[in-house]
C-alpha cells in the first residue's frame, strides 16, 4: 500500500484517488443515485443519501416519557433510598436529558440535502456543508457554504472497522480534501460519499469536469432536494437555500 500524499491524511485513510486532471481508473458511476442537475455548465450531486434521518424522531416520545417518569420518581421516592440508587437515578436522568436535545437536533437541524456543485465552465467546486458537534446539543450548528478552484480538490478513500457484539461493522466512503495551492497541505475536508458509489463517484465527477456531460451515460430524472416525501424529520428540517450570489455564480459560465 502506498503512503498518503496529503498532510494530514483523512481519518481511516486507505488510498488517494486519481488527481483531478488524471484519467479515472474505474468506471464512472453513481450507483443507484442520479444527479440533482446536469448540463454542460454545472453538475449538482446530492448528499442526502449519506444522512440517516427520520428514525430516531419516533423514539423521542419514549425518551420524553422516560424523563417524566424519572422526575415523578424524584418527587415520590422514599428517603431511605441508598447512595448507589441515587447515583444510578441521577446518571440515568442526565443521560436522558442529554439524549433528548441531541437526538432532536440530529434529526431536524441538518438541511434537507447537502448538495455539491461542480461548475465545469468556471472549474470550481461549491459545497453546501453542515457543521455540527456530535456530542454537544447546545453548540452552534449551521450551514457553511464554500467554494474552491477545481485544481485544489483531491479525493481520498477511507475505511473503518469496528467490533460489536454481533460481529464487525465496516464503514467506508470518499472525502474531498482541499489543498493549499501548490502544496499537499489540507485546508478543508468534507464528505463526497458514505457507503455509496465510492471511487466510481469520483470518476464520474472527474469525467464530467474533464470531458463534459456527453462522456457520461444519460442521467435519470432530475431530483428536487427539497422534495422529501412524508419523512417527518426532513419536513421539519430547513430547505436548501444557497446564498444568492453563490447560487448564481455556481450555475452560470463566466
Amino acid at each position: 500500500m502506498s503512503n498518503p500524499k496529503l498532510v494530514p491524511p483523512c481519518s481511516g485513510w486507505r488510498e488517494d484517488l486519481p488527481h483531478p486532471e488524471e484519467s479515472p481508473v474505474v468506471v464512472p458511476a453513481l450507483g443507484s443515485e442520479t444527479p440533482n442537475y446536469r448540463d454542460n455548465i454545472f453538475l449538482e450531486l446530492s448528499r442526502k443519501s449519506s444522512l440517516i434521518r427520520g428514525l430516531v424522531i419516533w423514539f423521542m416520545p419514549v425518551m420524553v416519557f422516560a424523563l417524566a417518569e424519572d422526575l415523578w420518581f424524584l418527587f415520590t421516592i422514599e428517603q431511605s433510598m441508598s447512595i448507589d440508587g441515587w447515583v444510578i437515578f441521577i446518571c440515568t436522568s442526565l443521560m436522558v436529558m442529554w439524549a433528548i436535545p441531541i437526538c432532536w437536533r440530529f434529526e431536524v437541524s441538518p438541511p434537507r440535502d447537502q448538495p455539491l456543485r461542480f461548475n465545469r465552465a468556471r472549474q470550481r467546486l461549491y459545497a453546501y456543508n453542515f457543521n455540527y458537534s456530535w456530542w454537544n446539543p447546545f453548540a452552534r450548528w449551521g450551514v457553511e457554504v464554500v467554494a474552491y478552484d477545481w485544481s485544489q480538490v483531491r479525493a481520498e478513500r477511507w475505511l473503518k472497522r469496528g467490533a460489536t457484539g454481533n460481529g464487525v461493522i465496516i464503514k467506508g466512503g470518499v472525502v474531498l480534501s482541499i489543498v493549499r495551492p501548490g502544496t499537499n497541505e489540507v485546508i478543508d475536508r468534507f464528505p463526497l460519499t458514505t457507503m455509496g458509489a465510492d471511487a466510481h463517484a469520483w470518476a464520474y465527477i472527474c469525467t464530467y469536469m474533464q470531458q463534459g456531460p456527453d462522456a457520461l451515460p444519460p442521467p435519470g430524472p432530475a431530483k428536487d432536494h427539497n422534495d422529501v416525501g412524508m419523512n417527518i424529520a426532513l419536513l421539519l428540517a430547513p430547505k436548501v437555500k444557497w446564498p444568492a450570489d453563490m447560487d448564481r455564480e455556481s450555475r452560470t459560465a463566466p
